[in-house]
């Protein structure tokens, strides 16, 4: 199970849109997803889907609830959890809790090949924890000078957090391509300067009034418009993403949530029993 975050410095970059579109996109090469609302402040993930969730994190945190009864099938048969209160709560847990955690958690290892977590935009430290915790980040960014230096800040964040961390720049409602590079090129040079990191470029979305009439009717694009340039991108997109990995994905779930929880590792591997 590959995780990926997906995040930005700036709200307003159609950081949600992209993930529901990539989502699906994945999907639609039989690939089994699962998306996280990982927003506490805003938790319309599923809005953007077009369904309607009945139980969120929190549920299952403070009910009786596992996983799977959260879970909400949307097209494609991508899984959706919605976050909500939930995504605050869970920087929070009881010892009782982070075992309930990572044993409903855990059921998602080995039946799901992309945990996808839409972030909040921002520097939090909520947002953090999942950006550092994700085997890749998609930063994502538009050519707008202040989205791209908040990106810039996003980065420096997360490596100053994972030295090791794979991040990929996402530029969103590019003019062209030609722009997107530029843009990219600049955050590349600016990082290799001044954090001698590299950050990988992931390709671009370019601006399509298709995808401003999908949002006003609340329709993935990629659904709705299949042909247009924007859905064409994100199906680029997948299919980087469904290459080999040039990083070694997590073996297993239990350093992801280590990592998202902030546990120390010999703590986390008694809580759930493995001593």
């Amino acid at each position: 199970m590959r995780t990926i975050a997906i995040t930005s410095g700036k709200g307003g970059v159609g950081k949600t849109n992209l993930t529901v579109n990539l989502a699906i996109a994945l999907a639609q090469q039989t690939y089994s997803v699962v998306v996280f609302d990982a927003d506490f402040s805003l938790a319309n993930l599923d809005i953007v889907f077009g369904i309607r969730a009945e139980h969120t994190l929190a549920d299952m945190i403070n009910e009786d609830l596992s996983i799977t009864d959260i879970l909400v099938r949307g097209p494609h048969g991508v899984r959706v959890v919605a976050g909500g209160s939930g995504i605050n709560e869970l920087m929070h847990l009881n010892e009782d809790q982070i075992n309930k955690f990572f044993i409903e958690f855990n059921k998602l290892h080995g039946v799901t090949d992309y945990l996808i977590f839409d972030t909040a935009a921002g520097l939090g430290e909520d947002i953090m924890r999942f950006n550092e915790a994700a085997d890749e980040v998609i930063l994502v960014s538009t050519p707008d000078p202040a989205s791209a230096m908040d990106a810039y800040a996003v980065a420096k964040l997360i490596f100053s957090r994972n030295p090791d961390a794979y991040i990929r720049v996402l530029i969103n409602m590019a003019d062209n391509e030609v722009q997107a590079i530029h843009v990219y090129e600049k955050l590349e040079q600016i990082a290799k300067k001044f954090l001698n990191k590299d950050l990988h470029y992931a390709g671009y979305i370019p601006f399509d009034t298709k995808v401003t009439e999908c949002i006003r009717k609340r329709e993935p694009y990629i659904l709705t418009s299949p042909f247009c340039a924007a859905s064409k991108s994100v199906r680029e997109l997948s299919a980087v993403l469904t290459g080999k990995p040039p990083y070694t994905p997590r073996s297993s779930s239990m350093s992801f949530i280590r990592s998202l929880l902030g546990l120390d590792e010999d703590v986390t591997a008694q809580k759930v029993g493995y001593y």
